[in-house]
């Protein structure tokens, strides 16, 4: 079976100079997608995948960083190569430092840009092999929940007297976002698109399941989690503040 095509967005706000860089991609094996606007990528990204986006720093509403910022507030992850005529060195490191995966100045050959693409696609596709989901890898340092020890290098919870347990991948997901965000009120969707990726499709009845998976477990270990508490037709909150007795 042939390899799927990987799909390029060109955020250039030269018209000329985008087409030409679609065309030579598109020559080279690449399906591409123009948009000159940032405001057009964000609305395209909240529901349509793309594997690495070419991004100019001077678009006509906003800047190349703004957009990346805007990205990462919207929970949208995309890998970014920078290609742009801004070659002053802050430029280049302020774009590295936001996550760009690499960065090219005009002029530039198209030989070189397809070369850079193919490896930035590479680091890419390495990288998701430690990933246990959206927001854990087996990389994630051990973590403490209600007493119990998570470990997602070895996708196992140690319960004290109880010895450790596997877990699930969805659980551990479920369990380190609750953590990272303690005290604060989750939506169902924020907890879905946190875990599952942001172009999931879970149902709010699966995540149910999976939560009664997480509380099952640390009841069956001797754990009640009182903390974590259901907000009807909201979502959810892990409480760690001490409470008032009624």
């Amino acid at each position: 079976m042939a390899k799927p095509k990987p799909l390029i967005l060109i955020v250039e706000d030269d018209p000329e100079l985008a087409q030409l860089i679609s065309d030579q991609l598109e020559a080279a094996g690449m399906l591409t997608q123009v948009h000159h606007r940032a405001a057009n990528v964000t609305r395209y990204l909240k529901s349509n995948f793309a594997n690495l986006m070419l991004l100019d720093i001077n678009l006509p509403d906003q800047t190349g960083f703004a957009l990346i910022e805007r990205l990462k507030t919207e929970n949208i992850e995309i890998p970014i190569i920078f290609l742009t005529g801004k070659d002053n060195e802050a430029d280049r490191v302020r774009g590295l430092e936001m996550g760009g995966d690499d960065y090219i100045t005009k002029p530039f050959s198209f030989s070189e840009l397809v070369a850079r693409i193919n490896a930035v696609l590479r680091r890419s596709e390495t990288s998701k092999d430690t990933q246990v989901t959206k927001n854990v890898s087996t990389r994630t340092e051990p973590f403490t929940f209600e007493g119990a020890k998570v470990h997602p290098d070895r996708m196992e919870i140690d319960f004290p007297g109880k010895g450790a347990v596997k877990i699930g991948r969805k659980e551990l997901g479920i369990l380190s976002f609750l953590r990272e965000n303690a005290d604060t009120v989750i939506t169902r969707r924020t907890l879905i698109h946190a875990v599952w990726g942001i172009h999931a499709d879970v149902r709010s009845r699966s995540l149910d399941q999976y939560i009664v998976k997480v509380r099952t477990l640390f009841e069956r270990h001797g754990i009640q989690l009182d903390a974590f508490k259901t907000i009807h037709g909201v979502g959810y909150i892990y409480n760690t503040r001490k409470q008032d007795s009624d």
